[in-house]
């Protein structure tokens, strides 16, 4: 590896892109965000490209060289198609990302590697954040959606078309009910738009008492409100919030009891105000899970919060590097 190696991080969300020009230790030389506005299809690609370029050209200007590029995409990435599947992006439904960017980054010699979000938020932490020195560790991103992050023995695992890791769809509840179609049984009741799901319910049923909740049109609870009533001892509130924590402990306790791993870190736009009950997921937990498997795991929430997803593509990209230089 050559002291002036440089590799470049990019995290494409929703709303925005941010990048990254990481030197090889991890240092942040240059960072650029921009906002996707109106930007769709092609033309989200098109303002990757220009970020990318912006970034070599500053590298460029300086001692260092640019060896890889690692992107983070909001949705699958399928390694055997090379294309991204990104539902808050209009006409991301399997786009050929990969020959896009190659397209237009147009330097054979820079290694281009892609990957989903949550695999580059566990990356994050193992770069930067809490995995540090973890082999085998689990980020749970709780967010508008649920899914996770998994490291074994230090790699990431993808599965077949890159989809590992999809665990909105983990069954914790029979019987089975057409409802859980878009979203699974977990994420229904434990994302945060599947709290603000849950409230819609606790407040659609016969009920003599009152809540704060009542005063917020429906289409508009949000996780944040039921967080702010839960703190008023709202008793719809504590019955979605009880909820959630025998979900979240469930599913804690299964990846515990599958994968073994040193530690899970809880993140995502809930964790949040969600870190207060750690302590409950934990106990919950431990009913459920492989007893010597949860005695040697470390529960923790992520200490990155937005940058999670930026620090993984920089590490993704890092890794690259070091692969091809041992290869």
């Amino acid at each position: 590896m050559k002291n002036n190696s440089a590799v470049i991080g990019i995290d494409i969300g929703g709303t925005k892109i941010s990048a990254a020009l990481f030197y090889h230790n991890g240092d942040i030389l240059q960072k650029e965000i921009q906002p996707l506005e109106e930007r769709k299809g092609t033309e989200v690609i098109d303002l990757i490209g220009t970020m990318a370029q912006s970034l070599l050209d500053y590298a460029g200007h300086t001692t260092y060289q640019v060896v890889a590029i690692g992107a983070c995409i909001p949705g699958i990435y399928n390694p055997i198609m090379k294309t991204a599947w990104a539902p808050n992006i209009p006409g991301w439904d399997q786009i050929p990302l990969w020959d896009e960017l190659t397209k237009r980054i147009n330097n054979p010699s820079i290694k281009i590697v892609l990957e989903s979000d949550r695999s580059c938020h566990i990356l994050g932490e193992v770069w930067k954040g809490c995995a540090k020195g973890c082999k085998d560790a689990i980020f749970i991103a709780v967010g508008t959606g649920i899914g996770i992050g998994i490291l074994s023995n230090g790699s990431i695992i993808s599965g077949n078309s890159g989809i590992a890791g999809a665990i909105g769809w983990m069954a914790l509840e029979p019987p089975y009910d057409e409802k859980y179609n878009p979203w699974g049984n977990f994420e229904y009741y434990a994302s945060g738009n599947g709290l603000a799901r849950s409230a819609v319910e606790a407040l659609g049923k016969n009920r003599e008492t009152t809540s704060l909740l009542d005063s917020i049109p429906i289409e508009k609870i949000t996780s944040q409100d039921i967080f702010n009533a839960f703190e008023k001892n709202d008793s719809i509130a504590v019955e979605v919030i009880e909820k959630a924590i025998v979900y979240w402990g469930m599913a804690f306790a299964n990846l515990v009891s599958i994968f073994n791993p040193q530690k899970v870190i809880f993140g995502g736009g809930v964790f949040g105000p969600a870190n207060q009950f750690l302590n409950r997921i934990l106990a919950e937990a431990k009913k459920w899970a492989q007893p010597i498997s949860i005695q040697e795991v470390t529960l923790e929430s992520s200490t990155l919060e937005g940058d999670a997803g930026l620090i993984g593509a920089g590490y993704l990209a890092i890794k690259t590097m070091n692969s091809q230089a041992h290869g």
